[in-house]
């Protein structure tokens, strides 16, 4: 099965992890994404840039909304992921416990990654996405 670990951190947790030398903090994410690749589990990770730099996509209107980040009324902000290849949710959630960031402000989310298989296999649009998948090798 596949877990989707979300890293949400608030402003000030992001704040606090600017006074971490870099260096440091790569070779502490880069010892544990080595752990995560010699067991096996890991299939994805990747950060995301300052949520100043992004936009969001309003759909509560026709024409939708554009508006430049940052996110006022955002209590929390998504910062990276990894998508785990692991047995269960509790394996997803042991790797999420040994993860080497942690304090004050710093959440994961665990979610499970919904499997193409679960879907009705008869219906064109799954079919098509099948086939993209092979063709692409994620099948």
């Amino acid at each position: 099965m596949k877990y989707m670990l979300i890293w949400r951190a608030t402003d000030e947790a992001l704040a606090n992890m600017g006074d971490v030398d870099f260096a440091k903090m790569l070779e502490i994410v880069g010892r544990f994404n080595d752990e995560m690749i010699r067991a096996g589990v890991l299939v994805a990770a990747e950060g995301l840039d300052d949520a100043a730099e992004g936009v969001v996509v309003d759909y509560s209107s026709d024409p939708p909304v554009v508006t430049d980040g940052p996110y006022g009324e955002t209590k929390e902000l998504f910062g990276g992921f990894y998508i785990l290849n692991v047995a269960s949710k509790e394996e997803a959630v042991e790797w999420a416990k040994r993860a080497p960031i942690t304090g004050p402000g710093l959440k994961t989310e665990i979610r499970r990654v919904s499997s193409i298989e679960e879907f009705p296999q008869d219906n064109e649009w799954i079919q098509k996405e099948r086939a993209w998948r092979e063709a692409t090798g994620q099948l």
